[in-house]
């Protein structure tokens, strides 16, 4: 037997086959401009090879959840993260995702049950969005502007408002400051907003970072240096949220 658990993002549309003891497949997509079509092609890719009467539940999670008609349940992401998360390591009791239009610090019981949470969905600071649209500006990507900011001293931003750091990344590069330094700066910025969400709930052992932005390793060492702790980054962290609400399926 096997469950689904798809998370439809702001950026990308995630999806995981699971068999109750492991990940037997698993997909990331753009979302697009159509969540519900991302997600059904989410479903199509994780089932082609599979006889779909073997199917426990479908969960849906994310953003997006709210398009998709297909699915037997919707379970908030915050719920699906806490049971990712616990399933891959169990040590967790802090999560910090970073999303493309939110960011947010969740608390864990021992038994990956989430104890308590905070959010910033009130505007796009510090988030896969931020970095998207302030990479841009140094004619970067987010897959790239990681190696733009390795090894560099960090120029000051300021601002963590997305409207207001356009403004002041463009005013830097006019006075010919770095790109490098600039990119750093960007990072700086997010760690700081991260590590002042993380102070704001009581951390308890170990923290896990997921979600996209956890792929630059220039933040999390940032964040990291910050906390004076180590990070738990799982393998891939775009997937904690499929993998929790596959999990969730399974198990009823």
């Amino acid at each position: 037997m096997y469950s689904i658990g798809i998370d439809s993002g702001s950026v990308a549309t995630k999806g995981v086959l699971f068999d109750g003891e492991k990940i037997l497949k698993k997909i990331v997509i753009p979302t697009g401009w159509s969540p519900k079509n991302a997600s059904l092609e989410v479903f199509e890719n994780l089932t082609q090879d599979i006889d779909k009467d073997n199917i426990k539940k479908v969960i849906g999670t994310g953003y997006g959840r709210v398009s998709m008609d297909f699915v037997d349940k919707k379970v908030t992401e915050i719920t699906c993260h806490a049971k990712g998360i616990h399933f891959l390591n169990n040590n967790i009791r802090t999560i910090l995702d970073i999303g493309g239009q939110d960011s947010k610090v969740i608390s864990l019981d021992d038994d990956g049950n989430v104890s308590n949470f905070i959010m910033n969905d009130k505007c796009a600071a510090g988030t896969g969005r931020f970095l998207q649209v302030t990479a841009n500006l140094l004619g970067s990507d987010v897959e790239s502007i990681d190696k733009l900011a390795k090894n560099t001293e960090p120029q000051i931003i300021s601002s963590m408002c997305t409207v207001f750091a356009e403004s002041e990344i463009i005013s830097l590069l006019a006075k010919n400051i770095s790109k490098e330094s600039i990119a750093a700066g960007i990072f700086k910025s997010i760690a700081n907003r991260s590590a002042s969400m993380l102070s704001r709930i009581n951390i308890v052992d170990d923290i896990a970072f997921t979600g996209g932005v956890a792929k630059s390793s220039v933040l999390v060492d940032m964040i990291e240096e910050n906390l004076m702790k180590k990070i738990y980054i799982t393998e891939d962290t775009q997937i904690v949220g499929a993998l929790g609400a596959a999990i969730v399926g399974y198990k009823k």
